[in-house]
């Protein structure tokens, strides 16, 4: 009998894709069928929590087989990252516009990334102390037991490395390992080579002009043909979002949340307040935040859906240059800096949440300017390397605890509402990234103000 309810949920879930299908044949806008793929699988998902829970037989079949569309969509994404970031990067130097404005447009592109995830500790560290959070109250039942063993696994190597240390971690030995994504900092490490090989590229080009140019045309060439990958890929778009928020909703432990409940709320008040910063800093480059929201929501969906900022790197570079006129090699280098550098959400709001509730259990006033003050520069230091990819708020978290001597265990504790507050700090990740790209733009001068002022949006 079950195996017929989880053909049936199968079949729903085929004819809800095929409806989008039809969508996309009507040639309905691409958020349009964002939107519409986002409400149907809430509703699909909840039905389907209603009537068998979190855990029965049919629930768990169902998703597997969902999981097909939803997990496979988001491994596409992740299958072209790597060579995205690299050619992207490289590709950055190759353009001769930006290779005059190189070491201007690195230094903004990061500062903003660094500010932004400061401001975001400073509001996260607000949010801790306005919602009175405390840590010291939260049960540890026998999911979060077991991942707090886990987590002592993994803070061993963390805990015992010093901040210069860490950043050593942050340099590439061997590049093509890093291409892999094997180690947590593989990110910023393939950003660290692809820019030696781009600087190595201005090299050739200045004294043998030749050889330059023709390795310009290669990685032109290369990022033309990755491009095109992407643009298959995100067709995809609403079908994996589909699935993906129907795995969301029909696995969620709403009862947890409701016992977190406090803490969620507060992380989202902190999310969204760092949001409005966002809208704020574009409205200071007299720039219009409304067309900015219009044009960034199908992007900061499918990150909210999937929590991978790395996944939607592709979307986040797309957004950039056809919908708000970024130049190419700015959004590169936004976008793929964002990745690993300033991570808003992850980075920033999370681990400064999480530090000020643990605070007096290790005997420390959360309240004092010493303490706010050191947070928020480990924080910022500490958001570098962080994995673009779900799980990177538990690793930035257990650097950060780990700096300020504090007790790592309440990342553990939060596990059965982590999936909900890490859609929110995903969309706020590649909104700082986006962010980063059109205010260096505009202040060098290279944004497409009248792509931005379009109140259209380009589809996929």
């Amino acid at each position: 009998m079950n195996t017929v309810l989880i053909i049936v949920n199968v079949a729903v879930l085929l004819l809800l894709i095929f409806g989008l299908f039809l969508m996309q044949k009507k040639h309905v806008s691409f958020s349009k069928r964002v939107f519409t793929a986002l409400g149907l699988g809430i509703i699909f998902g909840f039905i389907i929590h209603l009537i068998y829970g979190t855990t029965h037989e049919v629930t768990t079949g169902s998703i597997d087989w969902f999981s097909i569309v939803g997990s496979g969509y988001v491994k596409l994404l992740q299958m072209v990252v790597m060579p995205l970031i690299f050619i992207s990067i490289v590709g950055a130097f190759t353009k001769l516009k930006l290779t005059k404005n190189i070491g201007k447009i690195s230094f903004l592109v990061i500062g903003i990334l660094l500010a932004t995830t400061a401001i975001s500790a400073a509001i996260g560290i607000g949010s801790a102390l306005g919602f009175g959070l405390d840590g010291i109250h939260l049960n540890e039942g026998d999911v979060e037991k077991a991942r707090n063993a886990l987590l002592q696994e993994k803070v061993v190597s963390v805990e015992n490395m010093t901040i210069p240390q860490q950043i050593i971690e942050l340099v590439p030995s061997n590049p093509f390992q890093d291409l892999t994504g094997a180690r947590p900092t593989s990110t910023i490490a393939v950003v660290i080579f692809a820019a030696f090989i781009g600087i190595s590229y201005l090299g050739v080009k200045r004294k043998d002009p030749e050889h330059g140019e023709f390795f310009a045309k290669i990685i032109d060439t290369l990022y033309a043909v990755i491009m095109r990958v992407v643009t298959l890929i995100l067709r995809l778009t609403p079908y994996g979002i589909l699935a993906i928020i129907t795995k969301v909703t029909a696995t969620s432990d709403y009862d947890a949340i409701a016992k977190l409940g406090k803490f969620v709320i507060a992380s989202y008040a902190a999310l969204i307040l760092m949001f409005i910063v966002h809208l704020l800093l574009i409205s200071f480059a007299k720039l219009s935040p409304v067309n900015y929201v219009k044009k960034a929501l199908p992007t900061l969906t499918f990150a909210f859906t999937s929590r991978t900022s790395a996944g939607t790197l592709p979307m986040t570079i797309k957004t950039q240059t056809k919908d708000f006129g970024v130049s190419e090699g700015i959004a590169n280098f936004a976008g793929s800096f964002g990745l690993s550098i300033g991570q808003n959400g992850c980075a920033g709001v999370y681990p400064a949440m999480l530090a000020v509730m643990v605070a007096p259990a290790a005997g420390i006033n959360p309240t004092s300017p010493s303490f706010i003050l050191t947070l928020i520069l480990v924080v910022a230091i500490s958001s570098f390397g962080v994995a673009g990819v779900g799980g990177g708020a538990t690793f930035a978290a257990l650097i950060v605890l780990s700096v300020m001597n504090l007790p790592i265990a309440i990342v553990g504790l939060l596990i059965s509402v982590e999936p909900l507050i890490d859609m929110g700090r995903t969309a706020l990740n590649v909104s700082g990234a986006m962010t980063a790209g059109v205010l260096t733009s505009k202040a060098t001068g290279e944004l497409e103000t009248e792509i931005y002022q379009q109140p259209n949006v380009v589809e996929a």
